[in-house]
């Protein structure tokens, strides 16, 4: 996905409501020539200044977006120095005539891995559901082995994942970032210590899935099917325990942790289409999750559709 230059709408506003994502922190809608928390930025150059006590992000066009985070703001880098004055506002008549534009560039994120989904999936889908963009530097096998990069990397192994000038390895510290960068963390303490404990979960199935892909598929496949109730009821009961199951994994807000147990469910039910008949809590997850627009859209790309799951085509 490519880079988008932003450029910030001017107000003298303030709006301390938080939106339905849980992602503005209150603070100044921008002065012009400042970044910040809350700061609404535009993609068109000839974009007008919000109005004062404007509260984003509910009356903001299509294409205009907010900076959502703290990390957000110091990855916003001015293009330049002066701001470049423009005439006609689409906000209406009861706008000044004149706004303010300074053009500013979000870098987007960056994944370094091979071509398959991997351990990286999760962290595509969540990156895509909540509207963010990203380069993929895909690695091949050749160059993975004969090439400088495994050598350069911190543990000798991919995923690796930029944010600016913050390079991370380990895809659960990355899903671990991004959930504090992008308010995924839950809404407290408490639950931010069950998201914890479920992508915790998560992560002890995915390796006992990744060592029957890897290790012992064929022998192995028939006894892990029959062993794999007992590793998904925990996550049954942890829904039954939230709002009867009508809601996410953790609280009433999505977190990385969805994501994460999200890609782990859609992985079985390749492996065992049937895996979920028992559990009717994770099976209307499931369809629920897969249904939220930006991740349905996702979901039927050519990029997911066409991105084999595991590197060596056993599924």
């Amino acid at each position: 996905m490519e880079t988008s230059a932003w450029h910030l709408l001017p107000s003298e506003g303030h709006c301390p409501t938080p939106h339905s994502q849980g992602l503005w922190e209150g603070g100044f809608v921008g002065s012009c020539g400042s970044v910040g928390v809350g700061q609404a930025a535009c993609r068109d150059k000839s974009c007008a200044p919000l109005p004062p006590r404007f509260c984003p992000p509910a009356h903001l066009p299509p294409s205009c977006r907010l900076l959502t985070s703290q990390n957000e703001v110091s990855r916003a880098t001015p293009l330049s120095g002066r701001p470049e004055r423009r005439a006609a506002s689409p906000w209406g008549s009861f706008l000044p005539q004149r706004s303010v534009c300074l053009p500013i560039l979000v870098p987007p994120y960056t994944i370094v891995y091979f071509p398959t989904r991997g351990r990286c999936e999760a962290l595509r889908m969540l990156l895509a559901d909540q509207g963010q963009s990203w380069k993929e530097e895909v690695v091949t096998k050749e160059s993975w082995l004969q090439g400088p990069l495994k050598a350069s990397c911190l543990y000798g192994q991919l995923p690796k994942f930029q944010d600016g000038d913050l390079t991370l390895y380990q895809s659960n510290a990355i899903l671990r970032h991004l959930g504090r960068t992008l308010g995924l963390y839950g809404k407290d303490q408490q639950e931010a210590a069950l998201v914890d404990m479920v992508n915790d979960g998560v992560e002890d199935l995915r390796c006992k899935y990744v060592s029957l892909i890897y290790t012992n598929y064929e022998a192995g496949k028939e006894d892990y099917v029959k062993a794999l109730p007992q590793h998904l009821k925990p996550f049954e009961t942890l829904l039954s325990q939230n709002k009867g199951g009508q809601a996410f994994i953790v609280g009433d807000q999505i977190s990385f942790a969805d994501y994460n147990l999200l890609d782990l469910l859609r992985i079985h039910q390749v492996l065992s289409p049937s895996c979920l008949d028992s559990f009717p809590l994770l099976s209307a997850y499931v369809a629920r999750l897969n249904s939220r627009p930006k991740l349905k859209a996702f979901l039927a790309s050519p990029e997911h559709v066409n991105r084999p799951i595991n590197g060596n085509g056993k599924q």
